[in-house]
């Protein structure tokens, strides 16, 4: 208990003293310098709130094991005693039947002891050996009485012995019970606060981050993202077998795009071949809606280009799927029509707003796509998936990259992986050309993503100016291009200058950790040091060269 109390001080005095942290307001005219000054703020805050609980939670582990054992001793100890009371209830009622005996042993006893005197037995006695005989049984009727009294008063005191200790030990029992239960609830509330302060910052990092990211918006805009499976855009590229030139070499591969939310088209394509029909595809994706068969055909639908038409018409118009995915009797293409027509339905309001016809929308021709497409749409004609009671939102992307993020879970055969090669061999859609690629490309390295060991360096170096002093992050831009504030850029040479003697002059190792449940990468850790995932790919991002990007939540690294 005194361990308990200690950690409990240790962990208090800790959240107090982050706490002090507070989300400051802009005052600056320059809105970007006092951004980058909050996020480094808040994620030094959460680095040492995540600091100081890892111990606690360390040690929370332990002691809630040593809890269960102590609970389980208490429950071995509760048991006891009413096993104990149920004796001592049981003596007390044996006692009480042996009332009657003690009376009458007591009685004769005492009647004995005057009949059977000496004199008196040898005053009625008529012979010396009657004399005998008599003593001698007189002596065993008095010794066997002296015995039960005896017994019987052995049995009363031990009944009382037991009794108080029987009170003492249920007196201490109630003691570490309440300890028990409040020191635990201490411990619990105190981890409880710790966790939501961290899970606060981090959504505050996460608000912010996304702002900041408007900085770098054309160039990630440059990377063409293609949203459809039936695009011929290039998007990203596997660069594991092109040679750029140089070596040591290292790349950030990226799993799938873009949003990774509803239908996984490469993932439905997989699930097909693997038997699924449209329905239960459909069910993986949208586990939450239910399909509604017979929806209304006639409802008109008009496009921002001036095409207008019944919701039948429009979804034979649709361009998201390759013709040729025909596995399992058109299973992708009649999932792929569901949720087409219902995406329609519903960001039309059943009709009442234009839509779109890129892919910021739909994918979406004036001519009908003929062929196998048109015989799925009409095999599912008015098939709506419902959220409630209208048509739900179906988003839908190329690839997922192993993972539906809108639902937080593996998308592949099995259970969730335990490693990138497990998920690299299990995953739906890992036959999509963005499964697992680099984006952004080197025209003077083989129109490569692949970095330098000292531009990997660099970008580790400028998270850590950045978080010793969050003003700086102005002059933190990407080299080769000018600095959307207006001043100067620091190269890597300027940059490990400001940093002094922790400043990294190459990557001599580089690791990922990802957590496999949910699809998210957690930290990079270059030469021991770790970095939060987040924060390593916002300021990769932002300081890589060309158009280089970390494109989603999951992302590893490849090292040649």
């Amino acid at each position: 208990m005194r361990r308990l109390s200690s950690l409990l001080f240790v962990a208090v005095f800790a959240l107090g003293v982050l706490l002090v942290f507070t989300h400051a307001t802009p005052s600056s005219a320059d809105e970007l310098d006092e951004l980058n000054k909050q996020i480094n703020e808040l994620t030094t805050a959460l680095n040492n709130s995540k600091a100081a609980t890892a111990p606690l939670e360390s040690q929370l582990k332990s002691m809630q094991a040593q809890l269960a054992a102590i609970k389980g001793q208490i429950n071995a100890i509760e048991a006891d005693i009413v096993v104990k009371r149920k004796t001592i209830d049981a003596g007390y009622e044996n006692l009480a039947k042996q009332e009657k005996i003690l009376a009458e042993t007591v009685r004769d006893y005492y009647i004995k002891s005057y009949y059977n005197s000496p004199l008196l037995i040898f005053l009625s006695s008529t012979s010396a050996s009657e004399i005998t005989q008599t003593l001698a049984y007189q002596k065993a009727a008095t010794d066997q009485d002296k015995l039960i009294l005896t017994n019987i008063a052995l049995t009363i005191q031990t009944l009382e012995i037991k009794k108080r200790e029987l009170e003492q030990e249920q007196d201490r029992l109630s003691v570490a019970k309440a300890n028990l239960d409040e020191q635990s609830a201490k411990l619990d509330k105190i981890v409880g606060e710790a966790k939501t302060y961290q899970a606060t910052l981090s959504s505050q990092i996460a608000q912010l981050s996304a702002k900041q990211q408007q900085l770098v918006a054309q160039k990630l805009a440059s990377l063409n993202i293609p949203r459809s499976a039936g695009t011929s855009a290039r998007g990203c590229s596997d660069d594991r077998g092109v040679d750029p030139g140089f070596s040591p070499r290292l790349a950030f591969f990226t799993y799938g795009a873009p949003h990774r939310n509803g239908l996984n088209q490469y993932g439905a394509w997989g699930r097909a071949k693997k038997g699924q029909n449209a329905e239960q595809i459909l069910q993986a994706y949208y586990p939450n809606m239910s399909l509604k068969t017979d929806y209304n055909q006639d409802i008109q639908i008009s496009t921002t280009t001036g095409w207008s038409g019944s919701i039948e018409n429009y979804v034979k118009r649709i361009y998201e799927v390759p013709d040729s995915w025909t596995d399992n009797d058109l299973a992708v293409l009649k999932a792929q029509a569901v949720a087409a027509r219902t995406y329609a339905l519903n960001v039309t309001a059943n009709g009442a707003k234009q839509i779109c016809t890129s892919e910021s929308c739909q994918v979406f021709k004036d001519q009908e796509k003929g062929g196998n497409w048109n015989a799925a749409v009409e095999a599912t004609k008015g098939w709506v998936l419902m959220d409630g009671g209208n048509p739900g939102f179906t988003q839908y992307a190329s690839t997922h990259g192993g993972y539906i993020l809108n639902l937080g879970k593996f998308d592949g055969d099995g259970g969730n992986p335990t490693s990138f090669a497990e998920l690299n061999e299990r995953a739906f859609d890992k036959e999509s050309p963005w499964f697992y690629c680099d984006w952004g490309a080197r025209s003077q390295y083989g129109n490569t993503a692949w970095l330098k060991s000292e531009e990997v360096a660099d970008i580790a170096n400028v998270i850590l100016l950045a978080r010793k002093d969050g003003s700086l992050g102005k002059h933190l831009y990407q080299p080769d291009k000018p600095n959307p504030e207006g001043t100067d850029t620091w190269d890597a040479a300027r940059v490990r200058q400001e940093l002094g003697s922790t400043a990294l002059t190459s990557v001599s190792d580089i690791s990922v950790t990802a957590d496999f449940n949910s699809g998210k990468t957690t930290n990079v850790v270059i030469n021991g040091q770790s970095f939060p995932a987040d924060e390593f790919k916002n300021w990769f991002n932002l300081r890589a060269p060309a158009n280089l990007q970390i494109v989603g939540p999951l992302y590893n690294v490849e090292k040649k």
